[in-house]
């Protein structure tokens, strides 16, 4: 049976639509991979729409999207992308999530962002997917997040690529931005990443690379209790991205599919913008 494989993308600061790197190049090469192969569509959760409520999850089911503004990138970059809505696929969610216990409705108001939006101009700059995106639940319980993947997971077998867009190493708080601020230079190391910057790194990179199936699932939910997480994660959204993929990537029918590292850019100094593919086009 054909499955689609699954990416946990690191989208990193908004400058990453304005500047070229070994991380666009690869999400390039994705995309390009995804429509050689005939996908369907894709399913996206990201890293800055969430929603309230103890069980609660949206999908997005607004027919005509705007997007949020992109601090530092030049408008000619995004302005003019035409987003594509898929509204059935929408409806595909909520079934599948309200199926496995969750208090799932659409959002038909919600403006993309550019966690999202990002990747797919950097994934698919001629004309984007039909796309649906699925919010984080403003608890970030690790576990549900894991769950909301899972229930998706069968879409993979249907030609859906499912990314989740978040970061490995994200912490505003504790990143470089003089450079950025004063030369708009967001790739400038004039020292080198901190060292908890580099240990939680290299721990995800571990839990992926090194886990399949259920073990990826426990590796990944088990990253929140790091002794460097926090360091790593000021507030926890960026990480919900990673337990989406786990869900959607490691069931048992997935033991013996291990993720990959392909690309990675560090942004001022202490961020970094992993870039994972877990399975691979049968």
């Amino acid at each position: 049976m054909t499955i689609t494989p699954v990416h946990f993308f690191s989208h990193g600061s908004t400058m990453m639509l304005g500047e070229q790197s070994e991380s666009a190049d690869y999400w390039k090469k994705c995309g390009d991979e995804a429509i050689a192969h005939g996908v369907k569509g894709v399913i996206m959760m990201g890293a800055h729409w969430d929603c309230v409520g103890e069980n609660k999850v949206e999908v997005s089911t607004n027919p005509n999207p705007g997007k949020s503004p992109v601090a530092y990138v030049h408008p000619s970059k995004y302005l003019d992308y035409t987003l594509v809505p898929d509204l059935e696929s929408s409806k595909t969610c909520i079934d599948l999530l309200a199926k496995d216990g969750f208090d799932v409705t659409g959002n038909d108001k919600l403006d993309w962002i550019h966690d999202t939006y990002l990747i797919l101009i950097r994934m698919f700059p001629d004309k984007c997917p039909p796309t649906t995106i699925i919010s984080l639940n403003a608890r970030f319980d690790p576990h549900f997040h894991m769950r909301v993947g899972a229930a998706l997971r069968p879409l993979r077998m249907q030609g859906y690529l499912l990314i989740g867009t978040g970061g490995a190493v994200h912490n505003l708080y504790r990143n470089i931005w003089q450079p950025m601020l004063k030369y708009s230079d967001n790739f400038a190391q004039e020292t080198p990443p901190e060292d908890w910057a580099m240990e939680f790194r290299q721990a995800v990179e571990d839990a992926i690379s090194g886990n399949s199936g259920p073990e990826l699932r426990r590796a990944i939910t088990r990253l929140m209790k790091h002794p460097r997480y926090r360091d790593a994660h000021a507030t926890d959204d960026h990480f919900m991205a990673a337990m989406f993929v786990a869900g959607a990537a490691g069931s048992e029918d997935d033991n013996g599919s291990y993720g990959r590292l392909h690309a990675e850019t560090w942004e001022l100094t202490n961020m970094c913008n992993s870039q994972f593919t877990i399975g691979a086009y049968a």
